[in-house]
Order: structure tokens, then C-alpha cells, then sequence
């Protein structure tokens, strides 16, 4: 049975996991893991070796984590998001509710792809190149995924790429509007900064909860394309 939002009211949770990103471990999540379990999620965090093992791997391992699991949400920042989303799309199956990715660069990096085109930068992406330079296809799954995205213009990648419009200094938001999405939302931070917000973990404790984020009044909802119903094609 659905709900209003898309969801299957028999995957009720307040489970999260949560998903790092590139170059980083469990410990970096600490923050946004604490902000979350305030506001009455049950918190852990999934960490995989982002550059050794790469994005494929930590698809695998998360697709095999969560087969027998009970019902929860995924909650990814910057890669974490692509390998969560990833994982999604290649098992359906999976019983996650909800999902929300934070600075995550669905649409593909530009800063990535300025990376790889360099002889000296391209091994610091690791395996993890490939998802972080092209992204993922247009979301046609059945959980809502919801993005947080930040434009706060301070970061290593505003020296590798050019950005049109705003930015959280890595990511552009342009690059977070993937199509497909349950709705979007941009707070103010920059991409790490995003882990430490308490706007990002208020939005994303929301959407988890109402399957779409707090807007102001009047404002229009997302500005992207709604997820189809469950039980369509794709």
C-alpha cells in the first residue's frame, strides 16, 4: 500500500544508514550521524574503500548488506549518494523507504572529469572515477530520493572546474538535479560543510519523514521532475 508520497506504507522506519563520500571513512559522518539520532533515527554508517576498492565494489557490498535487512532509509553525501542510488537501481528489491543524497553529483562532476584528464590527478579518484565523472541515469525506482544540495562556493573543485551558477565549491547544483527526483532543496554550505549542517540534517530528517523537504511558503517544490508511482516501467 502506498502513501501520498509514493512510499510503501509497510516499509515504515526510522532506520538510517549512512553512506560517505570519496576519500573518506566512517568517522567523517559523525556529525550528521549525531544530528539525526537527535531527531529520533536510529543512525549507522556504511563505510567502503572509496579509492582502492572503488564504487563497484562498494555497490556490491551494500547491495549484499542490505538484501536480508529490515526496512530502512539511505542517506549518502557526495558519492555515498551515486553508490546508494546505484545500488537502488541495479536491486529493486532492496527494502529501503526513502533516500536522500547530500552534494551528491547525480548528473555527473565536472570537477571529476577535469581530474581525469590529468595524468597527475586522475589516480587520487581511484575506482571511483567512472560513477563520479558520468553520474547516474534518470531515477525511475520505486523509493522517493530526495536531494539536499549546497551553495556555499568553497572548495578545492572551484579549481578544477568552472561552474555556471551556484555551487557548493565541488559540486554545482546543477549537477544534483537529476531527473526523476521526489524534490530538491539548497541550503547554505559549502560541500564539506554539508556533513556539519544542521539545516542539510533537518532536511534530510524531513524528507525521510514526509517525502519531501521543508519549502518556503510559496516557493516551487523541487524545481525537477516528480519519480514516477511505484509500479511503473524503468
Amino acid at each position: 500500500m502506498m502513501d501520498a508520497h509514493g512510499t510503501d506504507t509497510t516499509m515504515q522506519t526510522n532506520r538510517i544508514l549512512l553512506l560517505h563520500g570519496i576519500w573518506n571513512a566512517r568517522s567523517w559522518l559523525a556529525p550528521l550521524a549525531r544530528r539525526l539520532r537527535r531527531a529520533g533515527f536510529e543512525v549507522d554508517v556504511f563505510g567502503y574503500p572509496s579509492v582502492f576498492g572503488g564504487a563497484e565494489t562498494a555497490i556490491a557490498q551494500l547491495i549484499e548488506a542490505l538484501s536480508d535487512a529490515p526496512p530502512l532509509h539511505l542517506v549518502g553525501h557526495s558519492l555515498g549518494g551515486l553508490i546508494g542510488l546505484e545500488a537502488l537501481r541495479r536491486a529493486p528489491h532492496l527494502p529501503v523507504a526513502r533516500m536522500v543524497c547530500i552534494g551528491s553529483p547525480l548528473c555527473g562532476s565536472a570537477a571529476a572529469r577535469s581530474l581525469g584528464r590529468r595524468a597527475w590527478s586522475a589516480p587520487v579518484l581511484g575506482r571511483s572515477g567512472a560513477l563520479l565523472q558520468n553520474g547516474c541515469p534518470p531515477w525511475r525506482g520505486r523509493p522517493p530520493v530526495g536531494v539536499v544540495a549546497g551553495d556555499v562556493a568553497r572548495g578545492i573543485g572551484r579549481l578544477l572546474a568552472r561552474f555556471d551558477g551556484a555551487s557548493d565549491g565541488t559540486v554545482a547544483v546543477a549537477e544534483t538535479r537529476l531527473p526523476g527526483l521526489a524534490d530538491h532543496c539548497v541550503v547554505h554550505a559549502s560541500h564539506t560543510g554539508l556533513v556539519f549542517s544542521a539545516a542539510a540534517a533537518a532536511q534530510a530528517a524531513h524528507f525521510l519523514r514526509e517525502g519531501r523537504f521543508r519549502h518556503p511558503p510559496g516557493a516551487m517544490r523541487g524545481g525537477v521532475a516528480a519519480a514516477p508511482a511505484a509500479g511503473g516501467t524503468g
